[in-house]
């Protein structure tokens, strides 16, 4: 209410400020070889279409000449004078310093805008029962959680929308179409647990933990109870990679070089890199459980360290590390900057096409974890909040800190920022759309 009420005054100056400053507005104008002066504007938080009145000095009545960015995202500007301008937020926009630009000058704020998303949770698929049914949405069945030992991680999406689960009940690797179709892409249900190279059903899968998709639309995945790495061609065929090296747990693409990435959740776990069939590197060594790795659109690479309860980005190339967010040995479930924010057993990771990183919070697989959400770290200064969901076990659709998963394991995100979750106990693929 107290934001609702400045905007009104605010609003309310500013329509007699324009009508007092009429004439001194077409004699003073913009003064090119003065600064640009933004001394306040309000409110300070909002969503997607609010009004943000600007106040300062050396403005333009002539919009032709004025941007007003925030990320560099420009805001539809309503009305200016020299002295305020009222400008609309556009959806999406993220939280961030206003930039004002008349011309060939520029400043920005001191302070930041801060951008409230409404993020929806919906059950994209999945009964809520652990067993086996291909399927139209919820009339389809996952097996996530039927040995509480699972700790299956796998869900990816390729850029024509469609996602890929590791099921690891029902040893196979399944597929979401964008209508929400479940299909089943490699490997037989029906014939259980074993290990076999083919095409769809003739494919055998023992405890597939993990998924990740190339620039082809190729799904690999890693399978810790045969102890190798699979290449799945877009018709299903399933055909071994290479073995690895430790028992392999996640896998990543990096779509820079087509390599792929693997690793175990080991004390000390290692980082392996694949650059063709039955050709592995070590790049990584001596972590503390590494439990999911992804990768930026410029191929630095980072890392859920579940030992020490953070989140390391280790530098394209060098394979330089550094903890980027989380408090080093310390559980919890705790917001805020990189270094005070505190994650309880991070586990599967996903980064979105603006190095925004996403983690599934309970890598435990259990309902006792004290992070059941999907937690959010943002690009650049790599501050953590909450994307979805909260410290409370359950099931609810619903937005953001309402929703409830229960143990979070995976999740993945789309070209387009909508985010998907792999919730074990549920078994259940969970959707986030952020708007």
């Amino acid at each position: 209410m107290k934001h609702t009420y400045q905007h009104i005054i605010a609003v309310t100056g500013f329509i007699l400020l324009a009508f007092a400053s009429c004439k001194k507005e077409k004699a003073a104008g913009h003064n090119a070889l003065s600064p640009i002066v933004i001394s306040s504007f309000e409110p300070q938080i909002g969503s997607g279409g609010t009004e943000v009145l600007i106040s300062g000095s050396n403005f333009t009545s002539d919009t032709s000449q004025l941007s007003v960015t925030i990320n560099g995202k420009k805001l539809k500007i309503i009305a200016s004078n020299t002295n305020q301008m009222m400008v609309v937020v556009p959806k999406k926009v993220g939280t961030g310093p206003i930039t004002v630009t008349i011309g060939t000058g520029n400043t920005t704020s001191a302070g930041v805008f801060n951008y409230q998303y409404t993020r929806t949770v919906s059950t994209l698929a999945g009964s809520g029962t652990a067993g086996f049914a291909n399927g139209q949405g919820t009339d389809a069945m996952f097996d996530f959680s039927s040995q509480s030992w699972y700790r299956t991680k796998g869900i990816a999406v390729d850029d024509n929308l469609n996602i890929y689960v590791a099921d690891v009940g029902n040893h196979c690797i399944r597929k979401i179409d964008t209508a929400g179709n479940v299909t089943t892409l490699a490997g037989n249900p029906q014939a259980g647990e074993g290990y076999a190279d083919g095409k769809g059903a003739a494919a055998r899968f023992s405890i597939p933990y993990d998924v990740a998709v190339d620039a082809q639309g190729n799904v690999y995945s890693v399978d810790p109870g045969n102890y190798d790495i699979r290449k799945i061609s877009p018709d299903g065929t399933a055909t071994t990679w290479a073995w690895a090296n430790q028992e392999p747990w996640s896998v990543a693409v990096d779509k820079t070089t087509g390599y792929i990435y693997y690793c175990g959740l080991h004390n000390p776990g290692n980082i392996y890199q694949v650059t063709a069939q039955w050709t592995t590197n070590q790049v990584v060594s001596a972590l503390n459980s590494p439990a999911g790795i992804a990768f930026d659109k410029t191929g630095n690479l980072y890392a859920s360290i579940s030992g020490d309860q953070v989140i390391e980005k280790f530098t394209a190339g060098t394979w330089q590390g550094s903890v980027i967010a989380g408090k080093l040995g310390v559980a919890g479930y705790l917001n805020g900057a990189a270094t005070v924010a505190q994650f309880s057993n991070p586990f599967g990771i996903a980064v979105d096409n603006n190095n925004n990183i996403y983690v599934a919070g309970n890598g435990t697989g259990y309902s006792d974890n004290p992070d059941e959400s999907i937690r959010f770290v943002q690009a650049g200064a790599f501050a953590v909040s909450t994307f979805a969901g909260s410290g409370t076990g359950g099931y609810a659709d619903g937005i953001g800190g309402s929703a409830l998963f229960s143990a979070p394991t995976g999740v993945a995100v789309d070209k387009n920022g909508t985010v998907y979750v792999l919730d074990k106990i549920n078994n259940r693929i969970r959707k986030i759309v952020s708007e």
